[in-house]
């Protein structure tokens, strides 16, 4: 998956901090040296010779200091850049709260028409990717560089992982004081042994898996690798993964199960192998549209944190937040779940009614609101843009019922829920409908 950030000007001037706020003490700005090594316990990532577990979240349109104040200690990005700031800019606030950097390098994607049997374009790849060490090899919140994300996504040109390993050649000549690593869709035991070795450069495996990371183990154990890995992407269940309704449309997870299946997740996968896995960056840490606006983001359009964000907080520092959002139980159209199909007549009336409790028992208060879906020419591949639908109706309301009436128009739609604690928090379901 990916996530896609905006083209933004150059800055003018760069800001230098001197230290940190929290975390990693750094009294000059000077690069981190970052090793890994493999001790009689397994794998170790040290920062200046202290040992390091990335606690990570891949960037969305959030500023990294929610991750700090979360206690998270690292970002990923994939780009150099990010939609809030350029890659400079993004290196800076990160060191400012002590967070540390794994930097992608946005490499191009045979599905996207790139061919690696092209030197000329290898070669020019290459050189690009060189300037773009240039510009940040030096920042001390430097933790690694990713080389492309899910270059393995509906490939079939091997010759990717020679491009790859040439690019973490040069990387090595540059920059002797970070690792270097990339970002794989999956763990399919063929992809993970061509890559381990045409790519001897690299100095870990980077998996990115969602419903099937409880698969991650087993891959791994078949395909023989034995080195160190991130998971990179990880998270609720994926679109592709879900049951459909009769109308081939996914249903999507309300937020109280997100936040149940990541913890799970999270402690059968990454914290069980302390012997091979040296961290993981939770997706996405911020909002996207990628069938649904609130489908991968742990935070809602409007900037509420969801209960997901409350379990990565425990998950990191072993403490729930004192104040956690509201855990939404069932989502219901006339006593109707999002598995029963539910077809609907234009300008019919129908009752919509949400379960949820709130841990501190704050007042809730609610947001309906009726969507078109994506239509199916526009919906994305892989992460890439997404068209976000109009709303066609929206209310508020104090109440967990409402009566509303279905669109004029025969089609599909979705009706969503917002629940609102009043403190920067909410939950959120939404039922697909057909209207007929």
């Amino acid at each position: 998956m990916n996530f896609s950030f905006l083209h933004l000007f150059p800055v003018l001037f760069i800001l230098i901090f001197s230290s940190c706020q929290t975390g990693r003490k750094s009294t000059k700005d000077v690069p981190v040296k970052v090793t890994l090594e493999k001790e009689s316990y397994g794998y170790q990532l040290y920062l200046n010779g202290t040992p390091y577990f990335v606690k990570g979240a891949g960037l969305g349109n959030r500023d990294p200091a929610s991750v700090y104040e979360h206690g998270g200690n690292t970002i990923r990005t994939w780009h150099t850049g990010h939609d809030l700031s350029d890659g400079l800019q993004l290196l800076d606030t990160a060191h400012k709260y002590g967070l540390m950097v794994v930097m992608g390098l946005d490499i191009a994607r045979e599905r996207h028409g790139f061919n690696y049997s092209d030197t000329d374009a290898v070669k020019a790849q290459l050189e690009y990717a060189k300037g773009e060490v240039m510009k940040y090899k030096d920042h001390p919140a430097l933790l690694a560089w990713g080389i492309g994300n899910e270059l393995n996504l509906r490939y079939s040109n091997t010759k990717v992982w020679d491009a790859v390993n040439e690019i973490s050649e040069m990387i090595k000549e540059l920059d002797t004081n970070h690792l270097t690593t990339t970002m794989l869709a999956g763990s399919d035991p063929d992809v993970v042994r061509a890559v381990a070795e045409q790519c001897p450069s690299l100095d870990y495996l980077s998996f990115q898996h969602y419903g099937s990371i409880l698969k991650l183990p087993g891959s791994i154990a078949e395909s023989g690798y034995e080195g160190a890995y991130m998971v990179t992407e990880w998270g609720v269940t994926g679109h592709w993964e879900v049951p459909q309704t009769a109308w081939n449309r996914p249903i999507e997870e309300n937020s109280h199960v997100k936040a149940m299946s990541i913890k799970n997740r999270y402690e059968k996968v990454i914290a069980a192998d302390a012997h091979h896995c040296i961290g993981s960056f939770i997706f996405l840490w911020g909002q996207k549209q990628e069938r649904t606006p609130t489908w991968y983001g742990l935070f809602l359009q409007s900037g509420e944190k969801t209960e997901s964000v409350d379990v990565m907080e425990y998950l990191w520092t072993g403490n729930w937040p004192e104040n956690r959002a509201p855990q939404l139980k069932d989502f219901y159209i006339n006593g109707l779940t999002a598995y029963d199909n539910i077809y609907l007549s234009v300008a019919e009336e129908f009752e919509a009614k949400v379960v949820v409790t709130d841990p501190e028992n704050d007042p809730l208060t609610y947001k309906w609101e009726i969507m078109t879906e994506v239509p199916l020419t526009q919906l994305s591949d892989g992460g890439d843009f997404e068209p976000q639908q109009a709303i066609i109706f929206s209310r508020n309301s104090n109440e967990s019922a409402m009566l509303i009436s279905t669109p004029d128009n025969p089609g599909e739609y979705r009706l969503f829920v917002y629940v609102f604690d009043g403190n920067h928090s909410a939950a959120t379901a939404n039922i697909p409908f057909y209207v007929r």
